[in-house]
């Protein structure tokens, strides 16, 4: 190679450098984009009371979730923009930055947050067991062997994995997919949070019941793409605002208080994230 393509490809090196410089910053300041757009992209769950779903009335879709997003953007001085995520998606989605921030009943674990980054967890469920009332279940460990239904890739499939091992697990779309399974005898136990299933005893009239203990804890948090620190950092700075004015102990009573269906006290507070790693 002569002196004159040396330089040539060095001129091309340089420049192809450069470029790639400026997407990165491009692509870490997210938080600038959304404070000149004036709107803060939130995805949330749209078929998942109390957290996100239609409303009756107003046919627009409502929830703790969609609530949080609203706050958080009223934090960041921008409007919300909502934006349906199914509990497959959101993931993959965020990675792919077709929105700005998820609040879908995301539960943190080690394995998801190698993928997209975590704020603080804001609150925490325990994941629990729902079986027909009849079938002489009474115990986490009575199912050890049996047939279990849950949302596909969430934290509740994940749970039975770690704490029965031998049960069979039947994994679903969606959480009415995964209860249709227990209702149709495919399965002896439904793995979900606590709020999801409550809802299900409710309305069962009895027929269905949580078995004692929970499989575990859940903390739930907020999505970020990688690679957002800015994003990040401001999204924590709302998170630990709204939990020092009240607020989100305001609407955690708003969607699961006293007055609700559902009665959960919010027990666990704002909590970093860093404590669960």
């Amino acid at each position: 190679m002569n002196l004159g393509s040396i330089k040539k490809c060095a001129r091309s090196w340089t420049a192809a450098a450069v470029m790639l410089g400026l997407c990165n910053v491009a692509h870490a300041d997210r938080l600038a984009d959304i404070k000149a757009r004036g709107t803060l992209v939130c995805a949330t769950l749209t078929s998942s009371e109390p957290l996100g779903f239609t409303d009756p009335q107003s046919r627009e879709i409502v929830g703790f979730d969609v609530d949080m997003c609203t706050a958080i953007a009223r934090q960041l001085g921008v409007r919300m923009q909502h934006q349906g995520v199914s509990v497959q998606d959101r993931i993959p989605e965020l990675m792919q930055g077709r929105f700005d921030l998820v609040v879908a009943a995301l539960g943190y674990t080690r394995e998801r947050a190698q993928q997209i980054d975590f704020t603080a967890s804001h609150y925490q469920n325990p994941i629990r067991l729902i079986v027909n009332s009849s079938a002489g279940f009474d115990k986490i460990e009575d199912l050890a062997d049996k047939h279990i239904s849950a949302n596909k890739n969430s934290t509740p499939e994940a749970a039975v994995r770690r704490m029965l091992p031998k049960a069979t697990i039947v994994t679903a779309p969606d959480v009415r997919e995964a209860f249709l399974a227990l209702a149709q005898g495919r399965v002896q136990g439904l793995a979900l949070s606590q709020p999801s299933g409550i809802r299900f005893t409710n309305d069962s009239e009895g027929k269905y019941r949580f078995v004692e203990g929970a499989l575990a804890w859940e903390p739930t948090a907020m999505g970020v793409k990688k690679g957002e620190p800015a994003l990040l950092a401001a999204v924590n700075d709302a998170l630990d605002k709204l939990e020092k004015s009240g607020e989100t102990d305001a609407l955690w009573s708003k969607w699961f208080g006293p007055k609700t269906k559902y009665n959960i006290r919010r027990e666990k507070k704002l909590t970093p994230i860093s404590a669960f790693r």
